[in-house]
């Protein structure tokens, strides 16, 4: 059999996975091979068997080499025994700490703990405090906990910190040389009101294309940040930037890519004071085609920092009060909405894909806490900035893939032949006389939520859309943006937030100073060579149809692993900077909702699995899951064809967009899990698909199985105040083998067997009991 080295990845469950370096190759680790290694270790094992399913099994064989960054948990002390029970549950095992290792951390704290002794077969880890954290429910504990979980660096080295003191204050003479001087063209910002860091500038006029004697186009100037000016390859400052590669963005704070003085400082395009940009200056036909374009390095000076509230309510009404304040820019304001009407004409012929989809925002009181979620409106004004922003990075793709340079370009494929069949199968099952082909177009997606966007299931319909298309990665392999409908499409606007769109302004850069950028990170020290051709410095005009270009460039073997390895990395810290954020916003949910447990809300069913539904509550915009258990007496079987769950002998069915009533039964803040159970009452209206008579009816006293051991969501509330991990240790090895949407269906693929779902059962633990073993 043969022999890999890969990164184990844990699962809460006790197994785990080996993972190739290229992601091709994932090999299972039984619970016993996993007692000797932990999450994150790098090991090399021998595949020993494959399953029915043809999925490799392995045996570890040597441990390459261990991880080093501390493991972050609660200090607990257990019959007069120090233990840390990690807060990433794919370490499988609580960490052994002797009583001077403890760092004078009290129990129930927050700590980050040092292995000192490796696990074993037979022994458990050990290790020491090396930081404590605070306690668990101190103001913005999740954040401290979320930026070491995830190990997103979040503290910088003191050569970045020293670099960055020496940097001016403000701009001088020697900084402006070699520019252009827009300091007197009315550019302006438009962010969000939150907004610290000001990457962006627009202006618009009328202009003429051709010979015609009346404007027939306009002039669509965006500006954006020159951090290149300040940040130098092989600075420390590069390196950090590298290092990061995105800011992370939680609620009430920013984990930022570049120290304060860059990023809200000497680089953000703060009104009224001077600001190095580099510039993509566009013509846009009336059709929104970009005629021309061009890139310049300028100095501005940004006139106005509008927020997305106003900048709406002034093209709503262009004489209000808003505008009137606003008197001279306004205008300009006009004519950007007017350009911003041609090019979402032209995103419309090209068939790109936009969904109306709800945004939410979390927003925090002074203790950190959720004080209350609400939906992002979507106005005019941000469609008029995303689409100025998408111009300008199509014209960066394009100048760059006309001078054959190497880059990361932004790439999003087509679904996968898995993705796309599931989501034929279903369209077919709804009878729609819809459906894609084997090579489909974002133009089929479109007409598909256009056609269905008045239907009762739109949500569902749009929903199964989007979840069959890949995430977006950063490649130099260049073969476009499916949902965007370009065939070459790259990062140019925000390099103050995202290192590729750093890498693409040099690269642009050096392309106008007819040269080439050699792309040097580390561990990669590649001597990269020049290329023999030159590219034409001037304006560009993007040809009418889109041009087809390789996918690869011919380079040098190290050129071409230096770029590869920026966009996997790049691609691979934008992921882990979304789970970071994605588990604070799930524990700020799991506090809020501990406040009201046993509380009934009205809901919307917004995913169907093997083992329950996933449900958003109204106007709270929480989610949590209905095990299959707490549907009712009967058997249910997932249609995966349709998705949705179909009890056999009643016929009701559950799918996505299907309104039911709940109350909140358990809250986990350790598993950041919140779960419901059905709340049916007389005269209530039954599911899709249920009738009247057929419809089973259920208490709302009903068990929550054995997820409250007392018997009473009050009871539970109140042990959570008083001791918080009393309650983990009552419930702990209780566990139903409840899975979650995103760790997959738990049987595997094909077609599951009915689970049995058992009877309301009464409130004595026999019952209870009893419940269980039905399972």
């Amino acid at each position: 059999m043969s022999e890999i080295v890969g990164t184990v990845q844990g699962h809460r469950d006790g197994h785990g996975f080996v993972q190739t370096d290229d992601g091709e190759v994932s090999i299972y680790l039984s619970p016993q091979e996993m007692r000797a290694v932990m999450h994150r270790d790098r090991i090399k094992v021998r595949v020993v068997r494959f399953d029915r399913k043809g999925r490799p099994e392995g045996l570890v064989l040597d441990i390459v080499e261990r991880r080093k960054t501390p493991i972050i948990g609660r200090l607990l002390n257990e019959g007069g025994a120090w233990l840390v029970a990690p807060e990433d549950r794919r370490f499988g095992r609580d960490i052994l700490i002797p009583a001077k290792g403890t760092g004078g951390a009290e129990p129930g704290q927050v700590v980050a703990v040092e292995l000192t002794e490796a696990p074993s077969l037979t022994a458990q880890p050990m290790g020491r405090v090396t930081e404590v954290l605070g306690g668990i429910d101190d103001p913005g504990m999740e954040i401290e906990i979320a930026v070491r979980k995830y190990e997103v660096p979040h503290r910088f080295n003191d050569d970045v910190l020293a670099q960055a003191a020496k940097l001016p204050e403000k701009l001088r003479a020697a900084d402006k040389k070699g520019r252009i001087d827009l300091s007197d063209v009315p550019l302006v910002t438009i962010d969000g009101e939150d907004a610290r860091d000001f990457d962006d500038a627009v202006y618009c006029e009328p202009a003429k294309v051709g010979r015609s004697k009346a404007p027939n186009a306009w002039r669509l100037i965006v500006a954006i940040a020159d951090v290149s000016h300040y940040v130098k390859p092989g600075d420390p400052l590069d390196r950090d930037a590298y290092e990061r590669a995105t800011s992370v963005y939680f609620p009430r704070r920013v984990i930022p890519m570049l120290p304060e003085k860059l990023s809200n400082g000497l680089c953000s395009l703060n009104p009224e004071v001077e600001r190095l940009s580099m510039v993509c200056d566009m013509l846009v036909t009336h059709d929104g085609e970009v005629h021309a374009y061009q890139f310049f390095p300028a100095v501005i000076n940004s006139h106005a920092r509008f927020t997305y509230t106003e900048v709406a309510a002034i093209l709503g009404n262009t004489r209000g009060p808003e505008a009137q304040k606003r008197g001279e820019l306004v205008p300009h304001l006009i004519h950007l909405h007017e350009v911003y009407r041609a090019l979402l004409k032209a995103r419309s012929s090209r068939g790109a894909i936009d969904f109306d989809t709800t945004e939410t925002q979390i927003v925090c009181d002074d203790n950190g806490r959720i004080a209350k979620i609400v939906p992002r409106v979507r106005t005019e004004a941000h469609r008029l900035i995303e689409e100025a922003m998408l111009a300008a990075n199509v014209c960066s793709a394009d100048f760059i893939m006309r001078a054959k340079h190497p880059s990361l370009y932004r790439v999003h494929e087509g679904p996968t032949p898995e993705k796309r069949t599931l989501l034929k199968n279903y369209l077919k099952a709804l009878g729609l006389g819809l459906s894609i082909g084997d090579e489909p177009k974002p133009g089929d997606f479109q007409a598909i939520a256009q056609a269905t966007k008045d239907r009762p299931d739109a949500v569902q319909i749009h929903t199964m859309l989007l979840r069959s298309m890949q995430q977006a990665i950063y490649t130099p392999a260049n073969s476009g943006h499916f949902g965007l409908a370009y065939e070459a499409y790259t990062h140019f606007t925000s390099p103050i937030r995202r290192y590729p769109d750093l890498l693409v302004h040099r690269v642009i850069k050096a392309l106008l100073g007819r040269d080439r950028y050699g792309l040097k990170l580390p561990p990669v020290q590649s001597s990269v060579g020049r290329f023999k051709t030159k590219p034409k410095n001037g304006a560009k005009g993007l040809p009418a149809a889109p041009v087809k270009v390789a996918a690869r460039l011919k380079l040098p073997p190290e050129e071409q692993a230096a770029w590869e390895t920026a966009g996997i990395h790049c691609s691979a810290n934008e992921r882990r900077a979304d789970e970071a954020s994605r588990d604070v916003e799930a524990w700020l949910k799991c506090m809020f909702m501990r406040e009201r447990l046993g509380e009934e809300y009205g809901g919307t069913v917004s995913a169907a699995t093997s083992f329950g539904l996933f449900v958003q509550l109204d106007g709270l915009y929480v989610e949590g899951l209905i095990h299959i258990t707490e549907l009712g007496g009967e058997y249910y079987r997932f249609d995966e064809a349709r998705q949705e769950l179909r009890g056999e002998r009643s016929g009701v069915r559950y799918g996505v967009g299907t309104r039911v009533r709940v109350q909140v039964s358990r809250v986990d803040l350790d598993t950041r899990k919140i779960d419901f159970r059905m709340v049916r009452e007389p005269g209530e209206a039954r599911p899709i698909g249920a009738s009247a008579g057929t419809a089973r009816k259920r208490s709302r006293g009903a068990e929550v199985a054995d997820w409250d051991a007392e018997g009473s969501a009050q009871a539970a509330l109140a042990d959570i105040k008083e001791a918080d991990r009393e309650v983990k240790r009552a419930t702990k090895g209780k566990s139903t083998g409840r899975g979650r949407a995103r760790d997959g269906v738990a049987d595997g693929g094909g077609k599951p067997a009915p689970v049995r779902a058992p009877k309301a059962a009464g409130k004595k633990a026999a019952s209870r009991k009893s419940a269980r073993s039905k399972r």
